[in-house]
């Protein structure tokens, strides 16, 4: 059998190519090495509960377009992400705003907080920061540096904030108000009935194969294809030619527990470097449900190694890079496109990631 299109990855770039050419009236065979569609935002009903089994993903835009197109395939409720941090049992407000400061001040006033800033920044005395600890208290001073960002991220990326370059942290938002909505977007929230269900409806009657590995299907089917759109690592799609791109990863701790609420709030980051995961996820408060049990996830950042996901691309210099040889090789295989956050080595947010797969769409013709 003939498909105008195979997409590799089962995510929410491929869904949303799906959904648009499905809709242009062409065909396709979608295949995923997992054993369930949707990618990283996948979602499970565990007791009642859309448990986001790949760590909290909160869909947020100020495109409203963008908000329209996903609201077409399920409803997103009001969830509003209000994240909080744990350090040495005290509880802080995020991102960086007046509750944050009044906890680690006691200033209840905005120029009161910018001048303690302000006096900390000075200890660099106007130096270009050479790595990312220099670079995090050119923005936000020492203390929200020492409590709220060292310790997390060194946990983050698994190196000293000395020996991280500065680019890896361009800003840390500053909010000289009491608002403690982390995103700035307009537009936010979660799939009523989990992204799974979402994912399922943009891609429609598309016949999907799980459990399926593209080199190895590649080389056994019968079936033929116009165009590829391949969401795997684009290293690995040139046989690793001139190395691995690297990545960090995550371990996942979940547990179903019996009570009725474990910690009052969706995430909670635990910013002690001596704690070892990075935050807990308790999922039922993402879409304010009662249930009389509760499941929380513990994450732990990880060295990548072959056979485990890859989430964080290691953007680098060097990594950099080694990206740029390998999409250079693009031109030698005018049929396939790469998409996507393996496909593209790229960080991207959900609304990246659609807004992304949308110019894929026109290109072809299918927008």
């Amino acid at each position: 059998m003939h498909y105008d299109y195979l997409l590799v990855g089962a995510g929410l770039f491929n869904a949303v190519f799906c959904e648009h050419a499905r809709r242009a009236g062409k065909t396709c065979l979608l295949v995923e090495r997992r054993d369930h569609i949707a990618g990283n935002i996948y979602t499970k009903s565990v007791e009642g509960i859309d448990v986001h089994m790949y760590g909290a993903h909160i869909f947020h835009t100020s495109d409203p377009a963008l908000w329209e197109y996903v609201n077409r395939f399920d409803t997103f409720n009001g969830f509003v992400n209000r994240v909080k941090a744990m350090y040495k049992g005290t509880l802080y407000s995020l991102p960086f705003n007046m509750y944050t400061f009044q906890q680690l001040w006691g200033v209840t006033d905005a120029e009161q907080a910018k001048a303690i800033i302000d006096e900390q920044r000075a200890c660099l005395h106007g130096k270009t920061p050479e790595n990312l600890e220099e670079q995090a208290i050119s923005l936000v001073g020492k203390d929200v540096y020492l409590r709220l960002v060292k310790g997390y991220t060194e946990k983050q990326w698994g190196r000293d904030c000395k020996d991280l370059p500065p680019f890896i942290i361009r800003r840390l938002p500053l909010r000289f108000t009491y608002d403690d909505n982390y995103f700035n977007d307009p537009y936010q929230g979660i799939p009523v009935h989990g992204y799974t269900h979402m994912v399922q409806n943009m891609l429609g009657d598309t016949r999907v194969l799980l459990n399926t590995d593209y080199f190895d299907f590649i080389r056994s089917t019968s079936h033929t294809f116009s165009k590829t759109v391949f969401c795997g690592k684009i290293d690995e799609f040139f046989g690793y030619r001139f190395g691995k791109l690297e990545y960090r990863t995550l371990r996942f701790e979940t547990q179903i527990l019996d009570q009725p609420d474990f910690q009052g709030n969706a995430v909670i980051n635990y910013t002690e470097y001596d704690v070892p995961f990075t935050r807990i996820i308790e999922h039922k408060h993402f879409n304010f449900r009662h249930q009389p049990k509760t499941v929380v996830t513990r994450e732990y950042p990880a060295e990548y190694s072959d056979g485990m996901e890859a989430y964080y691309p290691v953007n680098d210099a060097k990594n950099t890079a080694l990206y740029q040889r390998y999409e250079q090789l693009k031109s030698n295989c005018p049929s396939v496109i790469f998409g996507g956050r393996l496909g593209e080595y790229m960080y991207y947010d959900m609304d990246k990631v659609i807004a992304s797969a949308l110019r894929l769409c026109k290109a072809e013709g299918l927008a």
